[in-house]
């Protein structure tokens, strides 16, 4: 007679084609059998999915699988399918996407007893005629995946979750699995409080996904860097994840443009082609899928060889669980992303409006990807960290920072200067005001506290804000400090930390890495900003800039009007010597590469001759032609003078975009005139004052300059107005 070890490998065999479970599987599996609730915390690609289907095959009645993702539904249940061929029901899902019949199809299949798995959306599960329905039938468990949805903490929160233990109690009792990727120690507890199975038994499998690579790039020249990580990379499977369907959409076109076979998909494409789009990935038709980071990418493609984020994402569950659909298979993941602040600061105005609470825990959860973006540690360490996980190794060897690290110092007397003044505070605060009293910072918050006066007010001032925050992430990950995440993210000392004050001993600390704010539409160049540093020709972007002033004196002209510092740049990468590949350079345009381009390109084809350079012809990074259909909506708008309000409206986007798309167009050189807009919104002796300034005064079109040098009576949305004319009417 067969063990229940041998049988459970006997079938794993017979339905899976495994040979042997993985890490924890076989015990989560008895467990549940034996009727016990369970609660598994698996990294993405560690095999949860077998921790109910299995059971479930093998269990009498039909087991309730709760899950969130429409699309990873269908794709499970093939795969079932494809294991019990015999079987075609023994699978289904029931969710918003059924007509009426394939419903009553799924019912008799139910009531019949073929059906042993039952996938519902937590929408389905909570409507009246499901709960009466199943009621009727054996339920042998309750799976509910992706349980991180329950917590207000977790990534992807969903109120329905909530309803998932009322409703279960209400169908028939049952043991309940839960499982997820992702969940700190305050969503764990979150999750088990909310499904009432607080005496489950725990199944946690490490976090550390030992095969993925992690990096942090500056979000400078981010499109180009992209096409060239992915040429380097050709013919591998890999996922973008933007923050916004406009920019998903821009960047798959973009990357179709330039020879790389890509698929946008996001929640406003229509059901049949985000089916199509996932199908054509998976079936390797297509190399890369663009996504919004809103829509988990629910697929079971085992070689999705990188993950890029072309936006931070809103807290690092979401990183985590995203960059965990790469190198499934164990095989190579690399997962890169872009940081700017900028993007953090986009997203907490997103955050406006909702209830104080929920804008609260948003905030506290963007911190911690800024920690994250910006630590100099090692990203393995930090990321398990977060997860209440420890990684000793104090370098992964697999990651941008253990293989660049930056010099460390022992900052055993900045630490014990954090204790000491958290030792004397009667209340908890956040580590910004921490490091804020520490490096003299007078605002308004330190003042209504009085913090202004406190005897360590300004300790540290000739260090900074930044070094006092990176001392204090260090100290919490060395256990000096802890933050109480139901208060927001309040620290205080643990009792480490205070034995440690008493007698400090070498803490090796390092620096943050610091990030330059960049460019949001780098392929275009916004102006105002300009790439940390150059990787092309030295000498010809010297020579260039040289041309540069002197055709901006002829002219009469300042110099950014003629082409602005990335484009100069660019030139100097790209070495184009005819106009057609003039406009290909980032922010050139037609308009401006016939205005001034003549000259420039002689001076590069005639400095190729003399220098023999084998120009990069297969690199040339082709722009979209009339990349968006709301740039022509927002130029037919204007010139039938409508309010921008009204334009963006028109379109369900921001004010902020559609000066965005207009200091595109002008910089790449298409005329355009807003007077009648500027008139409306802002007093002429402003313009004149803004104009005048970057007229005669400016020496780049820097927009922080240009608030710098007028002062407070103007708005950022002022100059960028004037800005936009000024552009129009001197470089076109």
């Amino acid at each position: 007679m067969l063990t229940t070890s041998e049988y459970l490998h006997n079938q794993l065999k017979q339905f899976f084609g495994f040979d042997a479970f993985k890490g924890q599987q076989e015990e989560v599996i008895r467990h549940l059998m034996e009727g016990n609730d369970a609660f598994v915390l698996m990294p993405t690609g560690g095999g949860k999915s077998l921790c109910y289907q299995l059971p479930a095959l093998l269990m009498p009645g039909v087991a309730i699988i709760i899950s969130p993702l429409i699309a990873l539904m269908k794709n499970q249940v093939d795969a079932i399918r494809g294991f019990v061929i015999e079987k075609e029901g023994i699978a289904h899902f029931l969710n918003s996407s059924l007509n009426k019949a394939q419903i009553q199809e799924v019912r008799e299949d139910l009531l019949s007893g073929q059906t042993k798995l039952l996938y519902v959306a937590p929408e389905s599960l909570t409507k009246e005629e499901n709960i009466n329905f199943l009621r009727q039938l054996t339920i042998s468990f309750y799976a509910v995946d992706e349980a991180h949805c329950i917590s207000e903490w977790g990534h992807d929160f969903r109120p329905e979750y909530r309803r998932i233990y009322p409703i279960v109690q209400e169908i028939g009792k049952a043991p309940v699995i839960a499982l997820t990727a992702t969940a700190t120690p305050k969503v764990q507890n979150d999750i088990q409080r909310n499904l009432g199975m607080l005496d489950a038994r725990v199944f946690k499998t490490s976090f550390n996904r030992s095969n993925l690579y992690y990096e942090i790039r500056t979000k400078a020249n981010t499109e180009r860097e992209i096409i060239k990580f992915i040429k380097n990379n050709q013919g591998k499977s890999g996922i973008i994840y933007c923050l916004s369907r406009k920019k998903v959409e821009d960047v798959a076109q973009l990357l179709v443009v330039n020879g790389i076979k890509a698929l946008p998909y996001h929640a406003g494409l229509d059901a049949a082609t985000r089916a199509g789009n996932q199908d054509k990935f998976l079936m390797e038709d297509v190399d890369v899928i663009v996504a919004t980071i809103a829509f988990g990418m629910g697929i079971d493609k085992p070689d999705v060889r990188f993950v890029i984020h072309y936006d931070i994402p809103k807290s690092l569950e979401s990183y985590y669980q995203e960059t965990g659909r790469s190198g499934r298979d164990g095989g190579e993941g690399q997962c890169i992303a872009f940081y700017s602040y900028k993007d953090i600061q986009k997203l907490e105005k997103f955050m406006q409006g909702k209830p104080v609470s929920e804008q609260e825990i948003g905030k506290q959860l963007l911190m911690e990807t800024v920690s994250y973006s910006e630590s100099s540690l090692c990203r393995r360490k930090v990321l398990l960290n977060y997860f209440g996980e420890e990684y000793t190794q104090e370098n992964c060897g697999s990651c941008d920072n253990c293989l660049f690290p930056k010099k460390q110092f022992d900052g055993k007397e900045d630490v014990a200067l954090v204790l000491e003044l958290l030792s004397t505070m009667k209340e908890q605060f956040k580590s910004e005001h921490i490091a804020n009293i520490l490096a003299g910072v007078n605002n308004s918050i330190i003042k209504s506290y009085n913090h202004h006066n406190h005897e360590l007010f300004g300790a540290g001032k000739s260090k900074g804000v930044r070094f006092w925050m990176a001392v204090i992430r260090q100290s919490l990950i060395h256990h000096l400090l802890e933050k109480d995440i139901e208060k927001y993210g309040l620290i205080s000392s643990t009792a480490a930390g205070r034995a440690f004050l008493e007698n400090p001993q070498t803490i090796m600390i390092t620096e943050d890495r610091e990030f330059t704010d960049s460019d949001e539409d780098d392929d275009v160049s916004t102006p105002g900003h300009s790439k940390s540093a150059s990787a092309g020709d030295e000498a010809l972007l010297a020579m260039l800039r040289d041309l540069r002033q002197s055709v901006s004196k002829r002219l009469k002209l300042p110099p950014f009007v003629i082409f602005n510092d990335p484009s100069l740049e660019d030139m100097s990468i790209q070495y184009p010597v005819t106009l057609d590949e003039l406009k290909n350079c980032q922010g050139v345009g037609e308009g401006k590469a016939k205005k001034f381009g003549k000259e420039f390109v002689e001076l590069i084809s005639k400095y190729v001759d003399e220098n023999e350079i084998d120009r990069p012809m297969d690199f040339v990074v082709k722009s979209v032609v009339n990349k968006s259909a709301i740039k022509v909506h927002i130029i037919n708008g204007i010139d039938r003078k409508l309010p921008f309000e009204d334009i963006a409206d028109s379109k369900g986007i921001e004010l902020d975009d559609i000066l965005n798309e207009l200091e595109a167009i002008v910089s790449s050189g298409t005329k355009i005139n807003i007077d009648y807009y500027i008139r409306q919104t802002i007093d002429d002796d402003k313009v004149d004052d803004i104009y005048e300034y970057f007229r005669t005064e400016a020496e780049s079109d820097s927009l922080k300059e240009a608030s710098d040098e007028l002062g407070k009576g103007y708005s950022e949305e002022e100059i960028r107005l004037v800005r936009i004319k000024f552009l129009a009417e001197m470089g076109n």
